[in-house]
């Protein structure tokens, strides 16, 4: 029992010691990990040899913490599972507005459409590929991601920002630890800012309710 608990002990600070380096973009001093997770440096410098060993962590020039190449490994893993539980809402959505839904993550300073679903009924609407990039600051899928860091769930409209004649609405995913994401829709009309706002903000909490 005794080494069932200093193991569970182990891995939850190796966790934490995961998480305050990814919370941390300019990197990590082993004294000021020590002094976040309440441990000597001695502990530090286990937890990471045991961390950069699976890739998880490394080091810099400067001797700071840094994620490693094993967690965007763990991430480009977890994409398509993200990706599948989002669709049954993403499909409600494109179907009920007439135009193409997308779910969009934060992938450093940009957004990246992660699914892309597009209505069946409608004669025309806008072809917009899954894996397409822009600024997180250009465009309603981006912006929304930028309100939901405030606190701020409701849905974000946007015209014209990515594409000429191009209308954008979108809602960031709440709740989802770890997850910077939103939903939306974009079409080559004006959008209903009446029903759409909401229907793009009651999808964006279907998406997080099947991640949950």
């Amino acid at each position: 029992m005794r080494v069932a608990t200093e193991t569970a002990q182990t891995l939850d600070r190796g966790l934490r010691l995961l998480r305050l380096v990814a919370d941390t973009p300019a990197g990590l001093s082993m004294t000021e990990a020590a002094q976040h997770l309440g441990v000597g440096r001695a502990v530090v410098y286990r937890l990471v040899a045991a961390l950069t060993e699976h890739g998880m962590v490394r080091r810099d020039r400067a001797g700071r913490l840094r994620l490693g190449a094993g967690v965007l490994q763990l991430a480009r893993r977890a994409q398509p599972l993200i990706a599948d539980a989002a669709l049954p809402a993403l499909r409600r959505l494109a179907e009920a507005v007439g135009a193409t839904a997308h779910l969009t993550i934060a992938d450093g300073g940009e957004a990246y459409a992660l699914a892309v679903v597009e209505p069946s009924w409608t004669q025309f609407h806008v072809a917009y590929r899954a894996g397409s990039r822009h600024p997180l600051e250009a465009g309603a899928a981006g912006k929304a991601i930028l309100a939901g860091r405030s606190g701020n769930f409701g849905a974000v409209s946007t015209s014209g920002e990515l594409q000429a004649g191009a209308f954008g609405v979108a809602a960031a995913v709440p709740g989802v630890e770890g997850l910077e994401a939103s939903v939306g829709v974009v079409a080559l009309t004006a959008l209903d800012p009446v029903s759409v706002p909401s229907q793009v903000a009651g999808a964006a909490l279907a998406v997080a309710e099947s991640l949950h």
